[in-house]
Protein backbone atom coordinates (compact mmCIF):
# COMPACT_ATOMS: atom_id res chain seq x y z
CA UNK A 1 0.00 0.00 0.00
CA UNK A 2 1.32 3.43 -0.93
CA UNK A 3 2.09 5.90 1.84
CA UNK A 4 -0.49 8.66 2.29
CA UNK A 5 0.98 12.16 2.45
CA UNK A 6 -0.94 15.29 3.39
CA UNK A 7 0.11 18.62 1.80
CA UNK A 8 -1.12 21.76 3.54
CA UNK A 9 -0.29 25.01 1.73
CA UNK A 10 -2.48 27.94 0.70
CA UNK A 11 -0.23 28.61 -2.31
CA UNK A 12 -1.85 26.35 -4.90
CA UNK A 13 1.16 26.42 -7.21
CA UNK A 14 3.45 25.09 -4.48
CA UNK A 15 0.96 22.44 -3.36
CA UNK A 16 0.51 21.31 -6.97
CA UNK A 17 4.28 21.17 -7.54
CA UNK A 18 4.83 19.02 -4.44
CA UNK A 19 1.93 16.81 -5.50
CA UNK A 20 3.50 16.15 -8.91
CA UNK A 21 6.81 15.07 -7.40
CA UNK A 22 5.19 12.91 -4.73
CA UNK A 23 2.86 11.18 -7.19
CA UNK A 24 5.77 10.53 -9.53
CA UNK A 25 7.38 8.60 -6.68
CA UNK A 26 4.20 6.59 -6.11
CA UNK A 27 2.76 8.29 -3.01
CA UNK A 28 -0.94 8.91 -2.44
CA UNK A 29 -1.39 12.68 -2.05
CA UNK A 30 -4.06 14.67 -0.22
CA UNK A 31 -4.07 18.47 -0.55
CA UNK A 32 -5.55 21.10 1.75
CA UNK A 33 -5.34 24.85 1.29
CA UNK A 34 -6.56 25.84 4.76
CA UNK A 35 -5.78 24.76 8.29
CA UNK A 36 -9.43 23.96 8.97
CA UNK A 37 -9.55 21.48 6.10
CA UNK A 38 -6.24 19.99 7.22
CA UNK A 39 -7.48 19.31 10.74
CA UNK A 40 -10.60 17.66 9.34
CA UNK A 41 -8.51 15.51 7.02
CA UNK A 42 -6.26 14.34 9.87
CA UNK A 43 -9.32 13.19 11.80
CA UNK A 44 -10.68 11.08 8.95
CA UNK A 45 -7.57 9.71 7.20
CA UNK A 46 -4.61 7.69 8.48
CA UNK A 47 -1.66 9.65 7.08
CA UNK A 48 1.95 8.51 6.98
CA UNK A 49 3.34 12.06 6.72
CA UNK A 50 2.37 15.72 6.45
CA UNK A 51 4.09 18.57 4.62
CA UNK A 52 2.74 21.59 6.48
CA UNK A 53 3.10 25.30 5.67
CA UNK A 54 3.59 27.59 8.67
CA UNK A 55 1.73 30.58 7.21
CA UNK A 56 -1.91 29.73 6.43
CA UNK A 57 -4.87 32.06 5.97
CA UNK A 58 -7.01 30.78 8.83
CA UNK A 59 -5.00 28.77 11.38
CA UNK A 60 -1.29 29.08 12.12
CA UNK A 61 0.64 26.04 10.97
CA UNK A 62 2.32 25.69 14.36
CA UNK A 63 -1.11 25.42 15.99
CA UNK A 64 -2.03 22.70 13.51
CA UNK A 65 1.19 20.91 14.38
CA UNK A 66 0.27 21.02 18.06
CA UNK A 67 -3.15 19.56 17.30
CA UNK A 68 -1.63 16.79 15.19
CA UNK A 69 0.83 15.87 17.93
CA UNK A 70 -1.99 15.42 20.45
CA UNK A 71 -2.91 12.11 18.80
CA UNK A 72 -0.57 11.37 15.91
CA UNK A 73 3.15 10.68 15.56
CA UNK A 74 3.66 10.50 11.80
CA UNK A 75 6.50 12.71 10.49
CA UNK A 76 5.75 16.37 9.81
CA UNK A 77 7.94 18.53 7.57
CA UNK A 78 7.30 22.25 8.02
CA UNK A 79 7.46 24.71 5.10
CA UNK A 80 8.12 28.38 5.76
CA UNK A 81 9.05 31.57 3.97
CA UNK A 82 10.79 32.74 7.14
CA UNK A 83 14.44 32.11 7.87
CA UNK A 84 14.62 33.14 11.54
CA UNK A 85 16.16 30.46 13.76
CA UNK A 86 13.54 31.04 16.47
CA UNK A 87 10.73 30.09 14.10
CA UNK A 88 12.53 26.91 13.21
CA UNK A 89 13.30 26.09 16.84
CA UNK A 90 9.66 26.69 17.79
CA UNK A 91 8.46 24.26 15.14
CA UNK A 92 10.97 21.59 16.14
CA UNK A 93 10.13 22.06 19.81
CA UNK A 94 6.43 21.53 19.09
CA UNK A 95 7.18 18.22 17.40
CA UNK A 96 8.14 18.89 13.78
CA UNK A 97 10.56 16.35 12.34
CA UNK A 98 12.13 18.60 9.72
CA UNK A 99 12.00 22.13 8.36
CA UNK A 100 12.57 23.50 4.87
CA UNK A 101 12.59 27.15 3.78
CA UNK A 102 10.84 28.50 0.68
CA UNK A 103 11.88 28.69 -2.08
CA UNK A 104 13.16 25.14 -2.03
CA UNK A 105 14.51 22.57 -4.45
CA UNK A 106 11.76 19.95 -4.97
CA UNK A 107 14.37 17.20 -5.18
CA UNK A 108 15.71 18.19 -1.75
CA UNK A 109 12.19 18.04 -0.33
CA UNK A 110 11.68 14.58 -1.86
CA UNK A 111 14.93 13.38 -0.30
CA UNK A 112 13.78 14.60 3.11
CA UNK A 113 10.37 12.99 2.65
CA UNK A 114 12.00 9.63 1.93
CA UNK A 115 14.35 9.97 4.92
CA UNK A 116 11.49 10.70 7.32
CA UNK A 117 9.27 7.93 5.95
CA UNK A 118 12.11 5.42 6.14
CA UNK A 119 12.74 6.33 9.79
CA UNK A 120 9.01 6.19 10.56
CA UNK A 121 8.61 2.72 9.02
CA UNK A 122 11.76 1.37 10.64
CA UNK A 123 10.63 2.31 14.13
CA UNK A 124 6.95 1.46 13.82
CA UNK A 125 7.02 -1.75 11.82
CA UNK A 126 10.16 -3.49 13.00
CA UNK A 127 10.81 -7.16 12.45
CA UNK A 128 12.67 -9.38 14.89
CA UNK A 129 13.43 -7.93 18.32
CA UNK A 130 16.77 -6.15 18.35
CA UNK A 131 17.31 -4.81 21.85
CA UNK A 132 15.92 -2.92 24.79
CA UNK A 133 17.43 -0.53 27.32
CA UNK A 134 16.28 -0.11 30.90
CA UNK A 135 17.99 2.87 32.51
CA UNK A 136 16.79 3.56 36.02
CA UNK A 137 13.11 3.33 35.12
CA UNK A 138 13.42 4.60 31.55
CA UNK A 139 12.69 1.68 29.24
CA UNK A 140 13.03 1.93 25.48
CA UNK A 141 12.38 -0.94 23.07
CA UNK A 142 13.60 -0.52 19.51
CA UNK A 143 11.56 -3.42 18.15
CA UNK A 144 8.18 -2.22 19.39
CA UNK A 145 9.00 1.51 19.29
CA UNK A 146 7.77 1.67 22.88
CA UNK A 147 9.12 3.94 25.58
CA UNK A 148 8.00 4.00 29.20
CA UNK A 149 9.07 6.06 32.19
CA UNK A 150 8.48 4.39 35.55
CA UNK A 151 5.85 2.21 33.90
CA UNK A 152 4.00 5.07 32.20
CA UNK A 153 4.08 5.28 28.38
CA UNK A 154 5.99 8.15 26.78
CA UNK A 155 4.79 9.13 23.30
CA UNK A 156 7.75 9.88 21.04
CA UNK A 157 7.90 10.87 17.40
CA UNK A 158 10.14 8.63 15.25
CA UNK A 159 12.85 11.30 15.31
CA UNK A 160 12.66 11.71 19.09
CA UNK A 161 12.84 7.95 19.46
CA UNK A 162 15.92 7.84 17.20
CA UNK A 163 17.69 10.47 19.31
CA UNK A 164 16.90 8.75 22.59
CA UNK A 165 17.85 5.33 21.22
CA UNK A 166 21.17 6.63 19.90
CA UNK A 167 22.02 8.14 23.29
CA UNK A 168 20.96 4.96 25.12
CA UNK A 169 23.07 2.83 22.80
CA UNK A 170 26.05 4.93 23.88
CA UNK A 171 25.10 5.30 27.52
CA UNK A 172 27.94 6.53 29.65
CA UNK A 173 29.63 8.16 26.66
CA UNK A 174 29.40 11.78 25.57
CA UNK A 175 27.82 12.26 22.13
CA UNK A 176 28.59 15.55 20.40
CA UNK A 177 25.82 17.55 18.75
CA UNK A 178 27.60 17.04 15.43
CA UNK A 179 27.70 13.25 15.81
CA UNK A 180 24.08 13.12 16.96
CA UNK A 181 22.88 15.25 14.05
CA UNK A 182 24.82 13.39 11.35
CA UNK A 183 23.91 9.94 12.68
CA UNK A 184 20.23 10.57 13.44
CA UNK A 185 19.29 13.12 10.77
CA UNK A 186 21.64 11.59 8.21
CA UNK A 187 22.74 15.01 6.97
CA UNK A 188 25.91 17.07 7.11
CA UNK A 189 26.27 19.16 10.26
CA UNK A 190 26.00 22.90 9.52
CA UNK A 191 26.25 26.05 11.64
CA UNK A 192 22.56 26.06 12.59
CA UNK A 193 22.32 22.29 13.13
CA UNK A 194 23.15 22.71 16.82
CA UNK A 195 19.91 24.67 17.28
CA UNK A 196 18.00 21.77 15.74
CA UNK A 197 19.62 19.30 18.13
CA UNK A 198 19.03 21.56 21.14
CA UNK A 199 15.34 21.96 20.26
CA UNK A 200 14.80 18.20 20.07
CA UNK A 201 16.76 17.50 23.25
CA UNK A 202 14.59 20.11 24.99
CA UNK A 203 11.45 18.42 23.69
CA UNK A 204 12.67 15.01 24.87
CA UNK A 205 13.49 16.35 28.32
CA UNK A 206 10.03 17.84 28.54
CA UNK A 207 8.42 14.49 27.71
CA UNK A 208 10.64 12.74 30.26
CA UNK A 209 9.68 15.31 32.93
CA UNK A 210 13.33 16.23 33.30
CA UNK A 211 14.19 18.94 35.89
CA UNK A 212 15.70 21.89 34.04
CA UNK A 213 18.76 22.25 36.28
CA UNK A 214 19.42 18.61 37.21
CA UNK A 215 18.16 16.27 34.48
CA UNK A 216 18.09 12.63 35.53
CA UNK A 217 18.66 11.09 32.12
CA UNK A 218 19.86 13.34 29.28
CA UNK A 219 22.73 15.35 30.71
CA UNK A 220 24.55 18.20 28.98
CA UNK A 221 28.35 18.14 29.06
CA UNK A 222 28.99 21.80 28.33
CA UNK A 223 31.13 22.41 25.28
CA UNK A 224 31.18 18.71 24.44
CA UNK A 225 27.70 17.23 23.94
CA UNK A 226 25.09 15.03 25.62
CA UNK A 227 25.10 11.74 27.45
CA UNK A 228 22.88 9.29 29.29
CA UNK A 229 24.58 7.78 32.30
CA UNK A 230 24.26 4.04 32.80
Amino acid sequence: MNEKILIVDDEKEIADLIEVYLKNDGYDVFKCYTGTDALSAVQTTAFDMAVLDVMLPDIDGLHILQRIRENHFFPVIMLTAKVEDMDKIMGLTLGADDYITKPFNPLELMARVKTQLRRYKNYNHGGEPISMHDIRGLVINKDTHACTLFGEPVSLTPLEFSILWYLCERKGKVVSAEELFEQVWGEKYLDNSNNTVMAHIGRLREKLNEPAKKPRFIKTVWGVGYKIEA
